[in-house]
């Protein structure tokens, strides 16, 4: 039985309504009915209602239930939206704080009723092939030859933020003949470089009877790293005879191993990630993953690569199922050069950071950007992220660090002073800089060629750092235009935008938080005035909470919405590394996770380990009717 906490009834009990259907007996159950529905009729089902609700949000089809296990993502950005005042607009009728405060406790309570014990929905991930970046590091690994072949496949399509999405990696016609061309290049450098040779010939022999020992020891050897798993008789077999066909051709033992390699590298069990449905006899269609199967997950999430030796050891130690061991694993892998494919693929995405170089502010306006400041730019950003996932630091230190990563040139458009040479080092922060909000392949992500966007600077921090994606604009709002010194200072066009109602709900929030960086200008370099306009980056967010300046709101975010910071944080990074969306059920998982990084001083290593160790990590459920 889920218990509510006792101030959610002292709230409730301030309802007249809910108070007299305690009189009369009424079961909690009737909470929605009692404190919710009233509050909807009044205040929300006038526009969200009827045959086209506004934001295709039906709110009037809840008249007893608000069906909690299924739209529990509906309720929380209800709950938020009336609790921060972003609801009503502000030319509707608004109810007083009293009404708000019961309505929101009453919502409390009722997503206090999901329960996660109801059902286990491990989730299962599509069958997917390597991407392009997952591909090159797994020759690399496998044969030791950094070739980068997978530069010249055809882009990998994104599905929720990430390029390892298994639902959106299609395998094209024209992929296929890539695929076989850049086996065949592999292998044929493969058994002539020397290093690489070792991977294929790791056992040479030289006498009809030995060579054909050593062969089938050697190409054993190479399927198992290539298939990342033990091979079946059957694919040995079908691998020897490929081989055995090419000796009665009277290829050459180079030849020879150059066709086995060029089979098994275009063999869809190389290619793809496979894991084996449950059985019918499954319990609950559930089944836990193999030492192997978890072994190829927790590498290509952390190094987006083959499991290592070392990892393989100890799936075939039949040890690697136990959660502990899997962590401890995680742990070790975090620290190895490898973990920088957890920088440069989840980082690199979830922050938009692969974007910042191909950016192209106006040169006539910012003259001094060229390719070199702005590939400094993304490196700031990683190795802060870097340095916080190999020294196991809180991940609040993205928001709030207090030192960062520079060159020379960077320092120089910071105007930080002691800074000599290309290469990167720590340098502490002092005043106007915190996080990565103030660095500058952030600030220059979120404005345009041309100016600053508060709008985009808002809706980002909305986005990748709250999780509170706000909705599209309506078609027919017109955009800012960038005559900025004929209509005013940038703040003052953003409040004549807000004066249309339908505007002013979004705005609200997202500009305040986009304005708290506005002394930063659309490359990141620091500024008083904007033109002849002084700069204005107060602000104040929801709950009235009032800031000066970007320092002070990074503070707020990190003192008030950490719990939203970690969440999201947790989602995104769920949602890489199990290489699918994540559905309403995976809240459970996700509220375990933030819970046990709460208790951990938000530890990027807790992060990690609370996701290898959940059961959306270990486990695979069977497809749904």
């Amino acid at each position: 039985m889920r218990l509510i906490h006792p101030a959610i009834f002292t709230a409730l009990f301030l309802s007249p309504s809910f108070a007299k259907s305690q009189e009369s007996g009424a079961r909690p159950a009737r909470v929605f009915e009692q404190a919710i529905v009233p509050f909807l009729k009044t205040h929300c089902t006038s526009c969200h209602g009827g045959e086209e609700p506004e934001g295709g949000l039906p709110l009037d089809k809840y008249t007893t239930s608000s069906n909690v296990q299924t739209d529990y993502e509906r309720w929380e950005k209800i709950r938020r939206m009336i609790s921060e005042g972003q609801m009503p607009p502000v030319d509707e009728e608004q109810p007083s704080a009293k009404q708000v405060q019961q309505f929101v406790a009453a919502i409390d309570a009722e997503l206090a009723t999901f329960d996660c014990s109801a059902v286990k929905r491990p989730g299962r991930v599509t069958l997917r092939r390597l991407n392009r970046v997952e591909y090159n590091n797994t020759i690399r690994d496998l044969v030791g030859l950094d070739l980068s072949l997978a530069d010249e496949f055809p882009s990998d399509d994104v599905g929720e933020g990430f390029d390892n999405i298994g639902d959106v990696l299609t395998l094209p016609p024209i992929l296929l003949e890539k695929y076989l061309a850049a086996a065949k290049a592999i292998a044929e450098r493969a058994v002539k470089d020397k290093t690489a040779r070792k991977s294929i010939f790791a056992r040479e022999a030289t006498e009809p009877g030995e060579k054909v020992a050593a062969a089938r020891e050697n190409i054993e050897q190479f399927a198992e790293r290539a298939f990342r798993r033990p091979v079946e008789p059957e694919e040995l077999e079908r691998l020897f005879g490929i081989m055995k066909f090419a000796f009665e051709q009277g290829a050459e033992e180079d030849e020879i191993y150059s066709t086995v390699v060029t089979a098994v590298l275009a063999s869809p069990r190389f290619l793809f990630r496979v894991e084996r449905d449950p059985k019918p006899n499954d319990a609950d269609g559930i089944r836990e993953l193999n030492d192997f199967e978890l072994a190829s997950r927790l590498s290509y999430f952390l190094w987006s690569s083959m499991p290592d030796e070392t990892l393989f050891e100890v799936a075939r130690s039949g040890k690697l199922t136990d959660p502990k061991v899997l962590a401890e694993q995680a742990r070790r892998m975090l620290a190895d050069p490898k973990a920088t494919a957890l920088v440069k693929n989840f980082a690199g995405q979830w922050l938009q950071l692969r974007d910042v170089t191909r950016l192209a502010p106006d040169p006539e306006l910012f003259s001094k950007m060229n390719p070199q400041l702005q590939a400094d730019m993304r490196r700031e950003t990683e190795a802060v992220f870097a340095d916080i996932m190999r020294n196991n630091r809180s991940v609040l230190s993205l928001l709030d660090a207090d030192y960062t990563f520079l060159n020379q040139r960077l320092a120089k458009h910071y105007g930080i002073d002691g800074v000599d040479g290309d290469t990167f080092q720590r340098v502490a922060l002092k005043g106007r800089r915190r996080g990565i909000l103030t660095h500058a392949s952030i600030l220059m992500l979120t404005s345009n060629p041309t100016r600053t966007s508060p709008v985009k600077r808002g809706k980002w921090i909305l986005d990748n750092i709250l999780g509170e994606s706000p909705p599209p604009p309506p078609p027919d709002v017109p955009e800012l235009s960038d005559e900025g010194e004929t209509l005013g200072s940038l703040r003052e066009q953003m409040e004549q935008h807000r004066a249309n109602p339908s505007c002013a709900v979004c705005h609200r929030k997202m500009d305040a938080l986009g304005f708290g960086l506005e002394n930063f200008d659309a490359v990141g370099a620091w500024r008083e005035k904007d033109g002849r306009f002084k700069i204005d980056s107060t602000g104040t967010l929801p709950g009235n909470r009032h800031f000066d300046g970007p320092v002070e709101l990074i503070r707020i975010l990190v003192e008030e919405k950490k719990t939203e910071f970690c969440r999201t944080m947790s989602r995104k990074m769920l949602t890489y590394a199990l290489g699918r969306g994540l559905a309403s059920y995976d809240r459970c998982t996700v509220k375990s996770i933030v819970e046990q990084l709460a208790k951990d001083d938000y530890r990027f290593g807790t992060l990690v380990a609370a996701i290898v160790r959940s059961e959306a990590f270990r486990m695979r459920e069977a497809k749904s009717e």
